[in-house]
């Protein structure tokens, strides 16, 4: 039975989340040389969003780098991790639709994240298309919205390719099948974990969205915006879309 996206993550996923990621202090120096790379609006205090952000993995670096940030997600135990970390860093969260982040903002933006394939989340192409228009008419002038997320559309895999290891230790073992239909891929995440001494299987399943990098990249385009992208870490595809000065 497929699950919604809520559902996966509250019963299954989420709880997992900060194991998968492994050394958290590595992942957010990773995350920050990420943001290094991005040419970032130099405004001093600058106002930033970070929508899907979980435990912080990029607000906590992008609170470093001089900007208050609105940490948006709609699972509510990551944002207490992220609360536990932040520390004295400009950091707000918020337990929300991610779709819904203007009705938490303010001021126009210097800065809007979605990062870790948290856009194929989204329920359709349309979902993502009003986003976009979302994120153009919040930025500043000079404004940057980056995305990463996975590219189920340019080359589908096949076969035993569909079973892709996450991550394992003695106690654990996560896989993943990617099982794809025309506008949507089924992710079924597999878990095997030790449970007094024997291995009890756990398997829930939801859906995301195929997004092609092209099309993404032509809305933005067409909400005038300059659009740059390429592949980063993990094989995700990363836009940088920025609004003119």
């Amino acid at each position: 039975m497929v699950s919604t996206v809520e559902n996966h993550y509250a019963q299954h996923l989420g709880p997992l989340y900060l194991w998968m990621v492994g050394d958290l202090d590595s992942a957010l120096a990773r995350a920050g040389a990420e943001l290094d790379t991005l040419q970032l609006p130099s405004k001093a205090a600058g106002a930033a969003v970070d929508l899907g952000a979980g435990f912080g993995l990029h607000a906590i670096p992008l609170a470093r780098r001089g900007f208050a940030v609105v940490a948006i997600d709609s699972y509510e135990p990551l944002l207490q991790e992220l609360l536990a970390r932040k520390g004295n860093l400009p950091i707000r969260t918020v337990t929300s639709d991610l779709r819904d982040f203007r009705t938490h903002i303010a001021a126009p933006l210097d800065v809007i994240l979605c990062m870790g394939d948290t856009l194929t989340h989204l329920a359709s192409l349309a979902c993502v298309e009003t986003l976009c228009r979302e994120v153009a008419a919040s930025l500043a002038p000079g404004g940057l919205f980056v995305a990463t997320f996975r590219d189920y559309v340019s080359a589908p895999l096949c076969g035993d390719s569909r079973f892709i290891a996450v991550r394992s230790d003695a106690e654990r073992i996560l896989t993943c099948f990617l099982e794809y239909a025309d506008s949507t891929v089924t992710v079924h995440d597999v878990l095997h974990q030790r449970e007094e001494g024997a291995w009890r299987l756990r398997v829930s399943s939801y859906l995301k969205l195929r997004l092609s990098p092209q099309w993404l990249s032509e809305r933005l385009k067409s909400l005038g915006m300059t659009v740059n992208r390429d592949t980063v870490g993990g094989g995700l595809t990363r836009i940088a879309a920025r609004m003119p000065a």
